[in-house]
């Protein structure tokens, strides 16, 4: 990447192992290896994790794929909190691409960033890393002093002996410091307690982000390379069709057009200009082969996909089952039931899909210059297209644009390549915001059906949800939907409830095919799953006369930490306060191991069909929070991203054709619509979890909720367009 700042900068292999006059420390995710300088060289690439020079700086590799979570700055501050580091003298640079070395533990090893995976993922690893390191510090001093390991302790950057008030920098050991014999032994109760944490905890400075509000961070839509040519691509507008007919006269017509290409998803044009090549491909007249989706209607999908949710005859995959569902709801004092439905929502990053790929002669070898979620999947995707190995692939990670799950597909990767090795030169492959928009791949529509079976004293003891939509993960890869037995967890996450801990639960997947593009989106299952839980819940509750707080709190007493958060957000929005022309709506989530809790404020132009947000709280409890401040700037982001499909955004398809075509019809949230955020981060001695996703799910039900309190109709359908609430208002206005 190229990152440039006072304490980020992209360091060569060369120039890492030149430029440091000191200790460089290979902490591996199994081990450590100490190693110097002088049997190093760019031969030999040890798994460096960080190196002290001796002049003090420590420079720290992060292998997180930084698409304005902070990773790239959360990682290090792990293993310097365990080193116990000076954060004033530590730099930050980007690990090589080796998967062997510092893949996600999660993900089998890969170098794959998604789901809020990788904080969680690496936190314990990189916290013995640095513990290691320091012992080895430690092990150094105590053998040059002659004084016991255990007289010694450390402070910032520095070793101490108490006893005779001696001091010695990190710098100063890096000069004599020689690899041990044996590698030192590091156990998790060595690792430092909670209340000795100084950087784990503390609001440090993203490191990026001096260079983003400069404008000089590069991504890979800066990339220039030297004889570089330009390529657009139109594309199938629906999976699976290839070009049939090609009529391209007009496009070879526009000067500056050098080639038009076909692939097997749709017709590349390749040029000396951006503009040339989109005016080009503008031009191209196509006809498609046929393709399961090319006569696909989704709103007449939609409802069919509803009949199938209320149909129960067509049994679906157990996501989760829990007690005897089957019993426990006929057996019931009360049974309630509600249908819910979303719709495809796109994911609108803000850096349209690049890439820019360099073939070799031979055809098999590459390098692609790309801002992915998943370098492993883009270098193996490539291989494969190449029909070589990952090995010969070369990635130049950048910073992201934007991901919110888009960005873990190789797809705009793999046709910069295919275009590249036709050319013989590096291609630039750029798509427009039409394109990005046209070919996107979404989050699938769904439809929800939910009973729920009550008691004599109308809690909630059995609980049945029905989720009908297409599957992500079978999208993305059949074979692993094979072998988790259909079970999909990007669609059906969220939809376990173990905070509420109904005796009796089943949340059941019924697998729709539809040939639609799919991709995880931010959030996943959890935000349209979500809208038909707490929605219904409130629903329940109301039903009862009962206050959907009090309602919730009976039902999360089993849960000290949901039951803290609800009462959090609660006391932070006032919740008892009568408001004028106004309503609250409460929800809360556990997605994966992190529980958050919100609360929207809402108004409604009842002529317009307008809801208004005008304030959100939310509280959230992720564990040990490794970033406070950037944890709440993460939850404040997601829900104004959430708010958009909330509001306004939805994809509509016909005859397989993608209606919406830009911002002018796929209408994202605006300055004037975002509401005043607060936001509670609660620190527990838990294991930190994800956070970069979890303000999404909250809105739907957030908002819903709220609009029911203050109009007495519940609306079941996002987006809670105008249109839908003036006709869910029935002309009263």
């Amino acid at each position: 990447m190229a990152r440039n700042s006072s304490k980020t900068r992209s360091l060569s292999r060369r120039r890492f192992l030149a430029g440091a006059t000191g200790l460089s420390f290979g902490l591996g995710l199994a081990g450590l290896e100490l190693v110097t300088n002088a049997t190093a060289d760019d031969r030999v690439w040890p798994n460096w994790w960080l190196n002290i020079s001796a002049d003090g700086t420590i420079t720290i590799m992060s292998p997180a794929a930084e698409m304005g979570q902070g990773s790239f700055t959360a990682l290090p501050a792990i293993i310097a909190e365990e080193l116990d580091a000076d954060w004033a003298h530590v730099k930050i640079a980007s690990s090589p691409l080796d998967a062997k070395k510092y893949g996600n533990p999660w993900y089998n090893g890969s170098l794959s960033f998604s789901s809020s995976a990788t904080v969680r993922a690496y936190y314990k690893p990189l916290r013995m890393a640095g513990a290691q390191a320091r012992r080895v510090l430690l092990d150094a001093v105590a053998s040059k002093w002659g004084v016991p390991v255990a007289d010694l302790s450390t402070e910032p950057s520095a070793v101490v002996h108490p006893a005779s008030i001696r001091r010695i920098s990190y710098g100063e050991v890096a000069k004599f410091a020689r690899p041990p014999a044996e590698l030192p032994k590091v156990e998790e109760k060595d690792l430092k307690p909670l209340s000795q944490f100084r950087l784990i905890g503390a609001d440090l400075a993203r490191d990026e982000v001096p260079l983003k509000v400069r404008g000089a961070a590069k991504y890979a839509i800066d990339v220039r390379l030297p004889g570089m040519l330009y390529a657009a691509l139109l594309q199938s507008p629906y999976d699976g069709g290839a070009p049939e007919t090609v009529d391209d006269g007009k496009a070879r017509k526009i000067p500056g057009i050098s080639a038009v290409v076909r692939l097997p998803n749709g017709v590349g044009v390749l040029g000396v200009s951006f503009e040339a090549t989109q005016a080009a491909k503008n031009a191209l007249t196509v006809t498609w082969t046929n393709a399961p989706g090319a006569s696909f209607d989704s709103e007449k999908s939609l409802v069919a996909f509803a009949a199938v949710a209320r149909d129960k005859s067509k049994r679906g995959i157990d996501y989760f089952n829990a007690g005897d569902v089957e019993k426990a709801i006929p057996a019931a004092k009360t049974v309630m039931r509600a249908e819910y439905r979303t719709r495809y929502v796109y994911h609108a990053q803000m850096e349209p899909l690049n890439a820019t790929a360099s073939v070799a002669p031979d055809g098999k070898s590459a390098e692609v210059w790309i801002g992915t979620q998943s370098p492993s999947g883009v270098m193996s995707a490539v291989a494969q297209v190449l029909e070589t190995t990952p090995d010969r692939i070369t990635v130049h990670q950048h910073w992201l644009g934007g991901a919110y799950g888009r960005r873990s597909p190789a797809d705009v990767g793999i046709d910069a390549v295919r275009l590249a090795k036709v050319a013989g030169k590096p291609v630039k492959l750029l798509w427009s915001r039409e394109d990005d928009l046209k070919a996107g791949k979404f989050r699938p529509m769904t439809a929800h059906y939910i009973e729920a079976g009550l008691d004599a004293d109308g809690m909630i003891v059995a609980w049945h949800h029905r989720v009908i939509g297409e599957s992500v993960v079978a999208y993305m890869s059949p074979a692993s939907f094979e072998r988790i037995g259909g079970k999909d967890h990007i669609l059906m996450k969220g939809s376990v409830l173990e905070h509420y801990g109904f005796p009796h639960r089943r949340a059941e997947f019924v697998r729709q095919i539809c040939g639609t593009r799919l991709s995880p989106w931010r959030g996943v299952g959890v935000g349209h799953n979500l809208l038909a839980i707490e929605g219904f819940i409130d629903e329940i509750a109301h039903s009862q006369g009962r206050d959907p707080l009090a309602y919730r709190l009976q039902h999360t007493r089993n849960s000290p930490r949901a039951t803290h958060l609800l009462k959090t957000v609660a006391e932070m929005a006032d919740w008892d306060r009568p408001r004028e022309g106004r309503a609250l709506g409460l929800a809360i989530e556990k997605k994966d191991e992190t529980l958050v809790a919100g609360i929207a404020e809402i108004s409604l132009d009842a002529r317009r069909g307008k809801i208004k947000v005008h304030n959100f709280w939310a509280a959230i409890d992720c564990g040990v929070a490794v970033q406070p401040r950037n944890i709440a700037a993460q939850i404040e982001g997601g829900i104004v991203y959430g708010l958009g499909h909330v509001l306004r955004e939805e994809i509509t398809i016909k005859a397989g054709h993608v209606q919406q075509s830009n911002f002018m019809d796929y209408q994202v949230m605006r300055m004037e619509d975002v509401p005043e955020i607060k936001v509670a981060v609660i620190s527990t001695d838990n294991m930190p979890t994800g956070v970069g996703e979890d303000g999404v799910p909250l809105t739907a039900a957030c908002v819903g909720n709220a609009f029911a309190r203050l109009t007495g109709i519940r609306l079941r359908e996002v987006p809670m367009s105008s249109t839908r609430v003036k006709a869910a208002l029935g002309g009263k206005v």
